[in-house]
């Protein structure tokens, strides 16, 4: 089993957002039982918090299904679970780096590093600031196709 850890800053948005979208994907290939997958934050602004509204609302329009939850901080334990700790832009990357104190196993990737089609943009936008979780979302869904066709292809 591949244990996938995605994580942004505060945990309620694109790391939950990434997380719901590549459950949906492996339960649809039937691949479920194949991957362990959670998101976590850098920060601990939104510790103990629901997934963002917005979040919810893109998930619901796409017909992806989601769970409640609590936003939680990684820690440096969570490097040695995970098989892949998966940033969204080169802040979290940073900020992962920091709490794990480096990468040494080549762990520690960003999402859209995944992506088949990498497009103009390389960082997932936070749609915190943004208020665009369609554009996120695109993103978010072209890595996760990504990455879920890569690991399909490493069994």
């Amino acid at each position: 089993m591949k244990k996938i850890l995605f994580i942004c800053h505060g945990n309620i948005c694109r790391s939950t957002m990434a997380e719901f979208v590549l459950k949906d994907m492996a339960a649809k290939q039937g691949l479920s039982h194949e991957f362990e997958i959670a998101s976590a934050a850098t920060s601990r602004e939104e510790i103990g918090n629901d997934t963002h509204h917005g979040t919810k609302r893109k998930l619901d329009e796409m017909g992806i299904s989601y769970t409640r939850r609590k936003a939680r901080q990684m820690n440096a334990a969570d490097y040695a679970y995970y098989d892949y700790i998966i940033g969204m832009d080169d802040a979290n990357i940073r900020n992962i780096l920091r709490i794990v104190g480096g990468d040494a196993e080549g762990k520690v990737s960003k999402l859209l590093d995944w992506a088949d089609d990498k497009g103009d943009r390389d960082d997932i936008a936070d749609p915190w600031y943004t208020g665009n979780f369609d554009l996120t979302y695109d993103d978010v869904e072209r890595g996760c196709r990504g990455l879920l066709g890569k690991l399909k292809k490493a069994k």
